[in-house]
């Protein structure tokens, strides 16, 4: 078997078999097959596409290249959840508190933001002294402690995926549908995972911009995910306009935590709660939504998830006193208001404008080396379906030491992304299926 012949069967657009899917991964990674010939092969695929059973093969190689987390031992329940990517999506940061504080062992592995999308690991690094490298060992015993850990993904977990991602990322052929289905799904089964839900995201702030895209590659993992004898629940949602207020990675954390006191926007109580739900069932703590959702909110009211949040803080090193006091956080020391040039309805507030306004500000970063600044980002005063009066602010922008030119690319950034009606617009569904 040689790799050259195998570039040519699926340029000729041909089915692998399972030897032929292994062989290439196996060989990829140790080295026996060179970039130059796995990217070969990679644009073929973007070209040619997988077939359900080849996508299933990769996945299943990908998990096999590495260690896989045990947590039977613990409970036969192990909850993760996974999003494609968005902007403002501070959602694990709700749910994996609210989750363990239910009862749910909840391990989460997340990853650092990379574009236009944030990334949990970077808003967690927000809160002082956090660690978020947690070896696997530490991992486990802390799930085993307190029911929950949030940690950076291990080098030996799908360590194939690693050293191939790290080239679709500068061959573009990141946005194949079968190549991110084997990526996404083959870690969340090396996690050990036993209830995994998947939040696949649509729209101007989403990697996949139409509902159709989302709805395929939702399809995709679900049937991959039972070739492999796993069961996946998918939510497909909207994010034509940023998740919640705050887009930044302090500032996330710190609506994260006002949503945990009982204080939140509706659309990022739907989304949360929407997880929250299938994974309660999934889990047998809740018989019904009904059910998981007196559960969701008793945990909300009564202040148990933000006293699990505490517990993780405290695991992970962190200084737990930013749960009461956000001047530890050290925001930007400059905050610029924008206010609305008329008076209106917000009609649109386009979220990859805003992601691009928060990493002009320092919040993201184009490569995985790039410093972020942990205070910078955005504050939005206003959403689609808000009257706004003229000179009303519609957002804030927290920000550090910038060049005039580059505060004004930013600024020129937010105003771009809000457009302002009339009439009253017509209400984003969030939640599409």
């Amino acid at each position: 078997m040689r790799a050259l012949d195998l570039i040519q069967k699926k340029k000729e657009g041909k089915e692998h078999t399972k030897e032929e899917i292994y062989f290439l991964i196996e060989n990829y990674l140790s080295g026996k097959i060179e970039d130059y010939q796995m990217s070969a092969w990679l644009m073929a695929v973007c070209f040619q596409g997988l077939t359900p059973r080849e996508t299933a093969y990769l996945t299943q190689s990908f998990v096999e290249s590495g260690e896989v987390l045990d947590f039977s031992n613990i409970s036969p329940y192990i909850a993760d959840k996974h999003s494609t990517g968005g902007v403002g999506d501070k959602v694990t940061l709700v749910l994996i508190p609210v989750l363990a504080s239910l009862g749910v062992y909840s391990a989460k592995l997340s990853g650092r933001g990379l574009g236009f999308t944030g990334g949990t690991i970077d808003k967690l690094e927000s809160i002082p002294g956090f660690c978020v490298e947690l070896k696997n060992e530490d991992f486990l015993n802390q799930i085993k402690d307190i029911k929950a850990a949030i940690s950076s993904q291990s080098p030996n977990l799908t360590p194939a995926d690693g050293k191939i991602y790290a080239l679709r990322d500068v061959t573009a052929t990141v946005d194949n549908k079968s190549l991110i289905c084997a990526s996404v799904v083959s870690k969340k089964i090396a996690s050990g995972a036993t209830s995994i839900v998947l939040d696949v995201k649509y729209g101007s702030g989403a990697f996949l911009k139409t509902v159709q895209e989302a709805k395929e590659l939702a399809k995709l993992m679900t049937d991959t995910a039972k070739l492999l004898n796993k069961n996946i629940d998918v939510v497909i949602s909207s994010m034509e306009q940023p998740l919640g207020l705050c887009v930044g990675n302090a500032l996330e954390v710190i609506e994260s935590i006002e949503f945990l006191k009982g204080k939140y926007e509706k659309d990022l109580y739907e989304i949360t709660f929407e997880l929250a739900a299938k994974t309660l069932i999934n889990c047998k703590i809740a018989k019904d939504k009904k059910e998981a959702k007196e559960l969701f909110d008793s945990v909300i009211n009564n202040s148990k998830a933000l006293d699990k949040l505490k517990q993780i803080i405290k695991a992970q090193k962190g200084n737990v006193e930013v749960i009461d006091d956000y001047s530890l956080f050290n925001l930007g020391k400059n905050i610029k208001e924008i206010k609305a040039p008329k008076e209106g309805y917000i009609s649109k507030l386009d979220a990859l404008c805003v992601a691009h306004c928060a990493k002009l500000l320092g919040a993201g970063r184009d490569k995985k080396s790039d410093p972020v600044d942990y205070g910078a980002g955005v504050v939005l005063s206003k959403k689609i379906g808000d009257y706004t009066k003229k000179d009303e602010t519609i957002a804030q922008l927290y920000f550090n030491d910038l060049d005039k030119e580059r505060i004004n690319e930013a600024i020129n950034e937010i105003n771009k992304a809000f457009e302002i009606s009339d009439n009253i617009p017509n209400s984003v569904e969030l939640i599409a299926k």
